[in-house]
């Protein structure tokens, strides 16, 4: 399952994508994977999309996964194209970019969205070769011009100011976690814990619809709850839901109250 922005991207820019499913190994992309997927499709593969801690499953890689991944990626004459926007959001373990091992493949994409709450302010940083760097300028001058001055002036402060607030938020958000993993668990909810982010991708119970959008309008009308549907993120998210929890442990504890209430009555 993937963020839904990339696919029409790729389709705009007249490429195809190409999807490796993981649904199998915990949301986790394997080396051995990769390297198949890539000596599959040959030289026609120009970037790998790494997407961690992911939306919308919260998986994320320890360093050795990340260099694990890096080493299969070195043989091969491709960018891979890091979106690692959740970065500050890893509750295990420190992230680690795979930009520290592939500095000369790799365009890393972050911002203050997710660590920061600036959501609605729109920065973004790209860190790339000072090659790739110099095209990507030519492109986004004329399609977005910069960021308004009021929002550069408040990413200066979140990053001087409030360089730790991820961390603090991170916290909050493990206590968050935790609570809705142990009720999905309970209510009979199959789900990869997830170790960044804030999402919980939890397959839906047996016996209840399949059909995740099905499932989430049925919800939403019966409840008053509201879910995405796995579809969103891909075919390899059908049968999926996912959970947000950023929100406050109050409307979290009420969102658990109507989905167990819901799953009695179905």
């Amino acid at each position: 399952p993937i963020y839904p922005g990339y696919e029409p991207v790729i389709t705009l820019a007249g490429a195809k994508a190409v999807y490796m499913d993981t649904t199998d190994n915990g949301f986790v992309l394997s080396p051995e994977k990769l390297a198949a997927t890539l000596e599959a499709e040959g030289s026609a593969v120009k970037a790998v999309i790494l997407n961690y801690p992911s939306n919308p499953t919260g998986v994320t890689y320890n360093r050795q996964e990340v260099q694990a991944l890096a080493e299969v990626l070195r043989n091969y004459p491709v960018f891979v194209i890091s979106d690692e926007v959740y970065s500050e959001l890893s509750y295990e373990e420190e992230h680690v970019s795979i930009a520290e091992f592939l500095p000369e493949q790799t365009i890393l994409l972050n911002g203050l969205s997710k660590s920061h709450a600036m959501t609605g302010w729109r920065i973004g940083f790209i860190f790339a070769p000072a090659i790739l760097t110099a095209e990507i300028i030519k492109v986004h001058q004329y399609l977005v011009t910069a960021a308004s001055t009021i929002s550069q002036k408040a990413a200066v402060e979140a990053l001087v100011q409030g360089i730790e607030d991820g961390a603090k938020m991170g916290e909050e958000y493990r206590v968050r976690r935790d609570f809705v993993y142990d009720k999905l668990k309970k209510l009979g909810f199959e789900v990869a814990k997830p170790s960044g982010a804030f999402y919980l991708f939890a397959k839906i119970p047996a016996g209840q619809i399949q059909d995740s959008m099905a499932f989430c309008v049925d919800l939403a009308e019966k409840n008053q709850l509201a879910l995405i549907p796995g579809i969103a993120f891909g075919q390899a998210g059908e049968g999926y839901v996912r959970i947000s929890y950023a929100a406050s442990r109050e409307a979290l504890a009420e969102a658990m109250k109507r989905l167990e209430a819901y799953l009695k009555n179905n």
